[in-house]
């Protein structure tokens, strides 16, 4: 009987950490996070888009991107890997000198497959203080790779002090087929005010030279929300509130140079 009832607590608690290790996972469906949890899809301040680059540094692209953005004028937050942070240093400083924000993406992009995997938090603590030692700031935001918020994530990323951002609106920049035109118009039925845009400044994760279809959606991109009156800028000028609260009036810091 002992036993027995040792078996059914085990169980019982099994189930409860892959539920909690799961469920959360479920804001990766765009209606439910933009519903239940409108800061977690960056939903921000009605006058402003925030544009955010995933997957960088990468020496064969984040350049060209940086580049495009100072003739843009514009600002955006790059989410770093931090094995490639760590790789390229001078890259991830250049990044922050150019006026860009920095946020932590994982120290590699792996999906999440244990629950209370010890690896989240360790490896979370490890990208930020890479990002942290490489470019002298300290990254406010955690995105996960895949947008996969676990549990165990989202809790690592609270105890590293970082306010997890999924988005709100993607280019499906990753695909073979995308082109400049296709990341635009993929982009253009949620481009509006207090939308935070996902996008890629490296092909790592991504079919091989995509990211130069991103690279030529910018300016289509920055340009149609200029024509509507509404700013580009990172994620620290995006308003975005803290949970259950409306955004509020984003400030001119950091919104564009």
């Amino acid at each position: 009987m002992v036993d027995h009832k040792l078996a059914t607590r085990l169980r019982a608690a099994g189930v409860l950490a892959l539920t909690g290790h799961v469920l959360p996972a479920g804001t990766w469906l765009p209606p439910v996070r933009r519903t239940l949890l409108p800061a977690l899809a960056g939903l921000g301040a009605d006058g402003h888009v925030a544009l955010t680059f995933d997957d960088g540094p990468d020496p064969a692209s984040t350049p060209a991107f940086l580049d495009e953005l100072d003739r843009l004028g514009a600002r955006a937050t790059f989410f770093l890997l931090g094995e490639h942070a760590a790789r390229h240093q001078a890259l991830t400083r250049e990044i922050a000198d150019r006026g860009h924000e920095l946020g932590v993406h994982g120290w590699t992009h792996r999906r999440p497959w244990l629950p209370c995997d010890p690896r989240e938090l360790s490896e979370i603590r490890r990208t930020l203080e890479t990002v942290e030692v490489a470019a002298g700031c300290q990254p406010r935001w955690y995105r996960p790779p895949y947008g996969i918020l676990t549990g165990g994530r989202w809790a690592a990323a609270a105890r590293c002090g970082l306010r997890t951002v999924l988005w709100s609106a993607w280019g499906k920049d990753w695909t073979p087929q995308a082109t400049p035109r296709s990341v635009y118009e993929t982009l253009l039925p949620d481009l509006r005010g207090g939308a935070t845009l996902l996008l890629h400044d490296s092909d790592r994760t991504s079919a091989p030279g995509s990211w130069r279809a991103t690279l030529g959606a910018l300016p289509l991109v920055v340009d149609a929300c200029r024509a509507a009156g509404l700013k580009v800028g990172p994620l620290a000028a995006h308003g975005i509130p803290r949970f259950g609260r409306a955004p509020g009036v984003a400030h001119a810091d950091g919104t564009e140079s």
